[in-house]
């Protein structure tokens, strides 16, 4: 029995449903077995598993798209747009502009394609005369140029394209302007923006949220994400909750991350492994480890992003026994690690005093998985060598990197020139530190720290004068923490707090009960050529101890205290906040900028390595 035209037709259509379906869901494999499986193929199949190799990255894809491309019986415009949208994600930008000079068709998509491509890649001047040659234009030309401009941080020259643009209700063009002028920091001019945008998308409510987090503006993007939610014409994605929840991270502000986490749950977004991944982070970067490893035990599907999530929350706690056992278990559940793993892996190392075995992944880590060590893994070797006490051979690593080495590097080695009082290296480091940087006001304070330990207080008013003379502004030191939904901060000799006469009532007792158990203060981290009397007293009211006894006195007995600190938590408040656990029989878990010190029964978990 003969099959009627139409009854053919509708099958050619169901199986380049198929394909497209397949693409849509990122189901590559699954896109080419119902291409391999559509018997009669026409240009539409093919454009539709054309378009996932687009989408797809990495080389080998490319080349599959130019395969297929090349077996199309009759290719379209449609053809010939993705393959040139192909060229331009795999930046071959030679090969777009042979393909487009050699197309046999060309609609408005082709140019604005070329227009978009390159001015994503660099070429503005090629994208402007293209743009000027175009037939017919619409407003994703126009869009394309703008973007193109703010992507390159010329936002005069953006705004000046943006007047000119003859259609201003389309919401991708205001974006463009929005995300260019929050990339430059010009987080005012990226709100008039979005104020005055005649229409919202979810990329432009994306926008703002993203380009606050990145200008560390952390608690507008949570003021905005409510305002999103609470509009409900957008509904937040993947990107939105990523982005909220790193603002979250930012400000340690835990309670509002769980409150997104239990808004997730009743939405099909809790399935997403971005958003299982970003929220597993949070709790790490948050303090609540336990939280983090629930929620990775319970994520259905885990790529490298989430793996490396995890190992990096045991690696900033300070257990690096199991951050790398599930190093070892990534690999056997076949997930290849990538460059970030092994930034994880060996800051565990670092925060453990693994210093052999961090040596071996880092040896091994190009000749077994092909990565070649970038900046990030130079400085963490630095890191490793200068707390084992290496330090020649850390400045020996410094002076053999294959390019620039990063701030950090000198950064860990002058720290650790004051641990084991190394001069000379202290002011090579602080010297190459100011060099990149002269207005990096931690480099001026650690050396002048150092000077200050050696008594030599001639050498403090030096650096001081010369930090004055470069007009040089020190970071002030300040600790936080939450109760109630309240964050309490708190300065070295605070005056503002409203309960000072409480919260020194409660340190003058517990100075007391340390001393009883054995405390000594450590002197040189009060440096200031002052009487040792004073000395004391002022380490008495550092901002980390002034933290914990508020914590103390504004939460029941037995609860966890959580401390955050904008600095490196120094070692007399390390000394009296392991003393502290035990005379309160509480865990006090406390962040500094290198990582989480979990105070229990007179230890921490960096076991004095830090």
């Amino acid at each position: 029995m003969a099959l009627r035209p139409s009854i053919l037709t509708a099958g050619r259509r169901l199986n380049t449903a198929a394909v497209a379906a397949a693409v849509r869901r990122g189901d590559l494999a699954g896109a080419e077995e119902a291409f391999a499986s559509t018997r009669v193929k026409t240009t539409a199949t093919y454009n539709c598993l054309l378009a996932g190799y687009a989408r797809a990255p990495g080389a080998g894809r490319f080349a599959d798209a130019r395969h297929l491309f090349d077996r199309i019986p009759h290719p379209d415009a449609v053809s010939y747009n993705t393959l040139l949208s192909c060229h331009f994600a795999n930046g071959d930008v030679d090969g777009a502009r042979r393909l487009f000079s050699e197309m046999p068709i060309r609609d408005v998509t082709s140019w604005n394609t070329m227009v978009s491509g390159l001015s994503k890649n660099g070429a503005l001047e090629e994208a402007k005369a293209v743009f000027q040659g175009m037939p017919v234009r619409n407003a994703v030309s126009w869009n394309a140029m703008v973007a193109g401009l703010a992507c390159s941080g010329d936002m005069a020259a953006a705004e000046e394209w943006f007047r000119h643009a003859p259609v201003k209700e389309d919401a991708v063009l205001w974006t463009a302007m929005v995300s260019g002028y929050m990339d430059e920091g010009n987080v005012q001019k990226a709100m008039e923006f979005f104020e005055a945008m005649p229409v919202r998308n979810l990329v432009s409510w994306n926008a703002m949220v993203s380009g606050y987090v990145k200008n560390s503006r952390a608690s507008d993007a949570l003021r905005v994400f409510k305002a999103m939610v609470d509009n409900a014409t957008v509904q937040p994605n993947a990107s939105t909750v990523s982005s909220v929840l790193l603002g979250c991270s930012n400000l340690s502000a835990v309670e509002f991350g769980r409150q997104i986490h239990q808004w997730c749950m009743k939405l099909p977004l809790s399935r997403s492994a971005t958003v299982g991944t970003s929220l597993v982070s949070m709790y790490c970067k948050c303090g609540n480890l336990d939280d983090a490893c629930k929620l990775f035990d319970d994520m259905h599907t885990r790529d490298v992003v989430a793996w490396n999530a995890m190992i990096s929350g045991y690696a900033q706690h300070g257990y690096g026994g199991k951050a790398i056992k599930l190093f070892g278990k990534m690999k056997d559940e076949g997930v290849r690690p990538d460059w970030i793993t092994f930034v994880a892996v060996l800051t565990a190392c670092i925060h453990t005093g693994l210093c052999d075995f961090g040596m071996q992944c880092f040896e091994t880590m190009e000749e077994v998985y092909g990565i070649e060590p970038r900046v990030d893994h130079y400085s963490c070797m630095v890191d490793l060598l200068c707390r084992a006490g290496l330090l020649e051979r850390a400045v020996s690593m410094i002076r053999s990197m294959p390019f620039e080495p990063h701030r950090s590097a000198y950064g860990t080695l002058l720290t650790a020139c004051r641990v084991y009082k190394n001069l000379e290296f202290a002011e090579f480091a602080a010297g190459k530190l100011i060099e990149q940087d002269p207005q990096n006001a931690g480099a001026y304070v650690q050396l002048a720290n150092i000077y200050a330990i050696a008594n030599r207080w001639g050498d403090v008013s030096r650096v001081r004068r010369w930090m004055k003379d470069n007009a040089v502004v020190k970071t002030p030191g300040y600790s936080w923490i939450e109760i109630k939904g309240v964050r309490h901060e708190f300065r070295s000799n605070d005056r503002l707090h409203p309960q000072l006469d409480l919260i020194h009532d409660k340190l003058d007792r517990l100075e007391e009960l340390m001393k009883a158990m054995g405390y000594i203060p450590d002197l040189d981290f009060t440096l200031h050529d002052v009487e040792e009397s004073l000395k004391a007293q002022m380490l008495m009211r550092h901002s980390e101890k002034l933290a914990i006894a508020f914590g103390l006195i504004s939460s029941p007995p037995g609860m966890s205290l959580r401390i955050f600190k904008n600095l490196r938590v120094c070692g007399d408040c390390h000394n009296a906040a392991k003393l502290i656990s035990r005379i309160e029989a509480r865990e006090i878990i406390l962040r500094d900028t290198t990582r989480f010190h979990h105070f229990r029964g007179g230890s921490c978990s960096c076991g004095d390595y830090w």
